[in-house]
C-alpha cells in the first residue's frame, strides 16, 4: 500500500485520508468515476475497484438510544440493528435521519466516512473485517475509497468489533 505524503493530502485530500496520513497509517486510495444512477453506492465501489464486495465495507450511522452510532459493514450484507444496538450496550437501534448524519459527520451519504468525522461518534465495526488483512471504506467522497488494514481502522475510529452483519 502507497502511503500519502501530506503535501499530497494538503492539496486533494479529504478529513478521512488526512486523519490516515496524520496517523502515520499506510493506505491506498481507489478514485473511480461515480455513477449516480447505481442503486447501491458500495456495490458500485466493488465493482469499480474490482474488489469483493465481502472486503468493501459500508458506514452508515444509526441512533442507538439516542445516541448516534456508527455501523461499518460489508456491502455484501445488511446491518443488524438489534445487534448494533446490544454491541454498545443499548437497547434499541434505527437508522438515523440521513441529513443528520451528514450534518454530524461532515460528509454527504454515499460518501461517509468512519474516519475524520466531524464528530467523534461510536464505532462498531463487523467482526468479519478480522477476517482481511485489508478491507475498503470510503474516503469521504462518492468515487473515492480508502484501502487500509481493519486492525488500524479499528485503531483510528476506537471501534468495537462485533457481528453486527447478516447477508
Amino acid at each position: 500500500m502507497a502511503k500519502k505524503s501530506k503535501k499530497q493530502q494538503q492539496s486533494g485530500g479529504t478529513p478521512a485520508t488526512v486523519a490516515l496520513t496524520a496517523a502515520g497509517v499506510e493506505y491506498t486510495v481507489h478514485a473511480y468515476d461515480h455513477d449516480p444512477s447505481h442503486p447501491s453506492y458500495g456495490e458500485e465501489a466493488a465493482e469499480a475497484m474490482g474488489v469483493s464486495p465481502e472486503r468493501v465495507f459500508k458506514t452508515l450511522v444509526a441512533d442507538v438510544d439516542g445516541t448516534l452510532t456508527v455501523a461499518v459493514v460489508p456491502v455484501a450484507g445488511q446491518l443488524d440493528l438489534k445487534a448494533l444496538a446490544a454491541a454498545v450496550g443499548g437497547k434499541r437501534a434505527a437508522m438515523a435521519d440521513p441529513a443528520l448524519a451528514e450534518r454530524t459527520t461532515g460528509y454527504v451519504r454515499g460518501g461517509i466516512s468512519p474516519l475524520g468525522q466531524r464528530k467523534k461518534l461510536p464505532t462498531v465495526l463487523d467482526a468479519s473485517a478480522s477476517a482481511h488483512t485489508t478491507i475498503c471504506v470510503s474516503a469521504g467522497r462518492r468515487g473515492l475509497e480508502v484501502e487500509l488494514s481493519p486492525t488500524d481502522l479499528t485503531k483510528l475510529t476506537e471501534a468495537v468489533l462485533a457481528p453486527i452483519g447478516r447477508t
